[in-house]
């Protein structure tokens, strides 16, 4: 045999080699990421990257990744808060992110949803605030005085479009009584900088990035609510409640009264207890972590798990009523 071939033969077995060992080190280092055998991986239904839900559901993710054994999650990015009940209903995800008047309407089965869902509560999150915003030069002040005047409602059949039909009925008007945008947070709250707009609607949590953008360039004020619609509005809409946003919050003269509902997680009606436990167990377990990293759950009050409107996880009221 000649030198040439030997040389060839001795090549082709040293590439075989080398194949068989990047073979062997690509499993490896396949089998270190990916979950151990005894992992369960739960998906965690959140909203679009833009929004406030998806770095909380990281964070929330990421506590139960760390604290809850036997598990990993997950976060989805969603349609958000309206489409995350359905979502967990259907076992598409174990676990979402929503406000707790769309559970209510998702439990009970009411409009946007078709028929009652199979969910749960596992906890309360952060409260979403309904800023109504207005500019300070604006010649009105009551939400009476909508009546004709351009409104941006934030997106199309987003919540704050139908808190806006909530408030607009108990002045005795509808959408039909004034125009209205429906434009995302950043670009109506533009809008209302621009003076294209009289007002801004925005659920959301304080401070509302949205607002503060237009706070850097214009002063602006809130709507004013009569004390007797809030009472009514709550009376007949347990799942809401009114808040006071401190003056120095916006850099508003005076401080404003406005309605709030919790954010909440949802869970399949049908997951184990132990499991949901396991979940609770780590997120409000270890919130001060969360809290570090997410300005917005310094928001979080655990107590308000206990007074939301649809039932808690019997897994998630085993974990707070031992609080």
């Amino acid at each position: 045999m000649n030198a040439a071939v030997t040389a060839g033969r001795v090549l082709i077995h040293r590439l075989l080699c080398m194949r068989e060992i990047l073979i062997i080190l690509s499993a490896c280092l396949l089998t270190a990421c990916a979950p151990g055998a005894n992992q369960t991986e739960l998906y965690l239904g959140t909203a679009t990257l833009g929004g406030a839900y998806y770095p909380l559901g990281q964070g929330i993710s990421n506590l139960v990744t760390q604290h809850a054994e036997g598990f990993t999650m997950v976060p989805i990015v969603t349609r958000g808060a309206v489409e995350n009940p359905r979502l967990v209903s259907a076992g598409d995800v174990e676990i979402g992110l929503t406000n707790a008047d769309l559970a209510y309407f998702g439990y009970q089965g009411q409009a946007p949803y078709d028929s009652r869902l199979s969910i749960l509560a596992a906890g309360a999150l952060h409260p979403s605030i309904l800023h109504l915003i207005i500019r300070a030069d604006a010649s009105f002040d009551s939400m009476s005085d909508l009546r004709g005047r351009r409104v941006a409602l934030g997106p199309a059949g987003g919540t704050t479009v139908a808190f806006a039909r909530l408030l607009l009925d108990a002045y005795g008007m509808s959408l039909d009584d004034i125009v209205p945008s429906f434009l995302s947070y950043s670009d109506g709250f533009s809008q209302l900088s621009d003076g294209n707009v009289d007002a801004a609607f925005a659920l959301a949590g304080v401070p509302a990035a949205a607002v503060l953008q237009t706070r850097a360039t214009q002063d602006i004020r809130f709507l004013t609510i009569e004390p007797q619609v809030f009472a009514a509005i709550i009376s007949d809409n347990p799942y809401y409640y009114t808040v006071t946003i401190p003056a120095d919050v916006y850099d508003m003269e005076i401080e404003s009264t406005a309605l709030a509902v919790d954010n909440v997680l949802v869970v399949g009606a049908e997951q184990s207890a132990d499991t949901v436990f396991s979940i609770v167990s780590a997120v409000y377990g270890h919130l001060d972590e969360l809290q570090k990293v997410n300005a917005i759950a310094l928001q979080i009050n655990p107590d308000q798990s206990l007074k939301l409107p649809i039932p808690l996880h019997p897994g998630a009221a085993r974990y707070f009523e031992q609080l």
